[in-house]
């Protein structure tokens, strides 16, 4: 019996190795092993963050630059995820960030197999963070790398390098003299380098192309991209056999659409505006939805209740705490109909209970453009919604006018608008032609 566990863990630890060998991985081989639900959706979330970063910065910050990987190696370090060339001499401490890697991105391919464009956003942030985890690793561990997923480039002879060091040198992008003597070029076929061959930044010969070291990480994220792609596809396939279990369905389907962002459950000590600063703000740095609320809010000193939960959680999401909202709604409505002892018994509770210091003691995050767009649109004498879907075409006009937009900007507002608008109004005629014309079919199959 002992012989036998010893067996056994000699198999676990083998399989362990050539899984976690590398801080970098292919993902070709899925888990095996059980987790927890908690377990399972911990992973799966972090995973999440760490994308929505990745593709976060990539909109700020140029992918490769100093600023972009070092935003993304604080990000790393906070969730605890595998990026550098360490090998597992931390001990288990590095072997849980590995393992953590691993499972969570096959988690995330169940979530973001059920659509084209859930693929196609997923593949899109993976690659962006295997260039990142790929550009970290110094040239040993990336030869290391290549030669675990049996990428076999051939390297070019220091001969055949000599001969063609004047070529590579004008056609390799930041490749001089010095760097062709002191880096290995690959012979790669330039089918499989088709991005290189694009912009011109190797040199091409019977074939083949002279790929630098420096440059291997696209032909790398080729294959990457090819992999995944099928792995999706495939994943796709197998999906109905997991949404039968009806303990993940929930979790996968919730993952795809999950809000990862600043947890307002955790109260700051301080805001990051302060009252002072909402009336310049508002004129320079609001979106045109909250900015139409505030003014509102200041001519008549009263917004109803939509417009209270809209631009409250707004105002809390930009930094306002529990007193300086209560501050700036009670001097805000006394100045109208409201005194203070009926701002105190009428609306105090609902801005406390904003903050989750109320009733069922839940936080509540600010509304997302697609929850103010689709639910609760604004009647008679409200200001909240979406001035873009719920304002009437020549007032949206006079208001943008207002607030000083160009008039080339407000042309383009209202050509957009009006496309939408006439968009939606076919959808719904053609839907309801569709339900007068299926009644019709319906009373003739009667007559017959």
């Amino acid at each position: 019996m002992q012989f036998g566990n010893r067996r056994k863990k000699l198999i676990v630890n083998a399989q362990t190795e050539q899984l976690y060998g590398h801080c970098l991985q292919f993902y070709s081989q899925s888990p095996t092993e059980n987790i927890s639900l908690s377990e399972f959706e911990t992973f799966a979330v972090e995973r999440l963050k760490l994308l929505k970063t990745v593709e976060n910065l990539g909109v700020s910050y140029v992918k490769t630059s100093e600023q972009y990987t070092k935003k993304l190696d604080t990000e790393f370090s906070s969730l605890n995820f595998p990026f550098r060339s360490e090998k597992s001499s931390s001990g288990p401490s590095e072997y849980e960030k590995r393992r953590k890697d691993h499972i969570s991105h096959f988690i995330l391919r169940l979530a973001y197999c059920q659509t084209e464009d859930l693929r196609r956003w997923f593949i899109q942030q993976e690659i962006d963070l295997f260039r990142y985890r790929f550009n970290c690793l110094n040239s040993k561990s990336k030869r290391e790398f290549l030669h675990l997923n049996n990428l076999r480039y051939d390297t070019v002879s220091v001969m055949e390098k000599t001969n063609l060091a004047e070529k590579l040198i004008n056609s390799s992008f930041a490749v001089s003299g010095i760097t062709v003597e002191d880096q290995d070029f690959y012979k790669v076929p330039f089918q499989d380098a088709l991005d290189l061959v694009r912009t011109r930044k190797v040199y091409l010969k019977e074939g083949f192309v002279y790929v630098p070291h420096m440059e291997i990480v696209t032909i790398v994220l080729n294959d990457f991209r090819t992999r995944l792609s099928k792995a999706l596809a495939l994943t796709a396939r197998s999906l109905p056999a997991v949404q039968s279990d009806e303990r993940l369905q929930p979790l996968l389907n919730h993952l795809s659409h999950a809000y990862v962002g600043q947890d307002y459950s955790i109260q700051k000590s301080i805001g990051k505006i302060s009252l002072d600063q909402i009336e310049t703000l508002s004129a320079k740095s609001y979106p045109l939805c909250m900015r139409q609320l505030h003014r509102a809010l200041r001519e008549s000193h009263h917004l109803r209740h939509g417009g209270r939960m809209q631009y409250g959680l707004f105002l809390k999401g930009v930094g306002l705490t529990l007193d300086q909202a209560l501050q700036f709604w009670r001097s805000e409505f006394v100045k109208g109909k409201v005194d203070a002892d009926k701002f105190d018994k009428a609306y105090a509770y609902s801005i406390r209970h904003m903050f989750g210091k109320e009733g069922k003691r839940t936080d509540y995050t600010p509304y997302s453009c697609m929850k103010v767009i689709l639910s609760n649109p604004p009647s008679q004498g409200d200001h909240h919604g979406c001035p873009f879907r719920h304002t009437d075409p020549e007032l949206l006009k006079q208001k943008l006018q207002s607030y000083k937009v160009s008039p080339g900007g407000v042309s383009q507002v209202g050509i957009n608008y009006f496309s939408q608008f006439y968009l939606n109004h076919w959808i719904f005629i053609h839907q309801k032609l569709l339900s007068v014309q299926h009644i019709l079919l319906s009373v003739n199959s009667i007559q017959v």
